[in-house]
């Protein structure tokens, strides 16, 4: 049977690559269209990166995942390296993207909007492949060595940890407080023809179920 931990960070992992994929699907198809995007979308799901994976997700991998495999060989430990020092480029990337979008916003009815836009894509693009590696890393190498070499005492520690994370994109309910964060997230999707559910499809669960403000 497998672990739960592995199962919520699986999840997580597909939420946080459905999310990075719907950014850049929208980007898209309003640069095809020559129309502006919404930025209040946008500026809720960089929000959503920064505060459920690179908060909660990333730092419980760094300090408890990986420790338990390190010193099992030496190509492990230098996968485990590089992958700590993209966790800790993963905030100020954030940083950088929310700026960009801002100037973005700020400027895009002055005919530096071309510009401004390219100055946000371009970047945010990047983002997505270097966080989607990064993810195909951990998935290849780093989950199927946890499965082989961790004991019980260690995968209770780490379902924990793990269950204490409760993202609502990777089928966990949502707070009150987040309920309008989420909704704001999934009413941007079906507005681009061909998007639709694209968080459901791509991270293999329903969209979240709101406490607020529809009961």
């Amino acid at each position: 049977m497998e672990h739960a931990s592995l199962i919520i960070i699986r999840r997580e992992h597909r939420a946080l690559s459905a999310m990075l994929r719907s950014i850049v699907l929208l980007l898209d198809a309003h640069r095809r269209r020559n129309t502006l995007p919404d930025f209040a979308a946008l500026r809720a799901m960089l929000f959503y990166v920064d505060e459920f994976p690179e908060r909660l997700h990333h730092p419980k991998e760094s300090q408890l995942l990986f420790p338990k495999l390190r010193g099992h060989d030496v190509a492990t430990d230098e996968i485990l390296d590089r992958l700590d020092r993209e966790h800790a480029q993963g905030e100020g990337s954030i940083r950088a993207l929310e700026h960009a979008l801002t100037g973005f916003e700020m400027m895009c009815e002055t005919s530096e909007r071309d510009q401004r836009r390219l100055a946000f894509e371009q970047p945010m693009t990047a983002y997505v492949d270097f966080y989607l590696a990064h993810l195909r890393t951990e998935e290849a190498h780093v989950l199927p060595l946890a499965e082989a070499v961790l004991g019980a005492q260690d995968w209770a520690e780490l379902d924990a940890a793990f269950g204490a994370n409760l993202d609502p994109l990777a089928g966990s309910a949502v707070s009150a407080a987040y309920g309008p964060l989420f909704l704001k997230i999934l009413d941007a999707l079906p507005t681009i023809s061909g998007i639709g559910s694209a968080l459901e499809a791509l991270a293999g669960v329903a969209p979240p179920k709101f406490p607020w403000p529809h009961e």
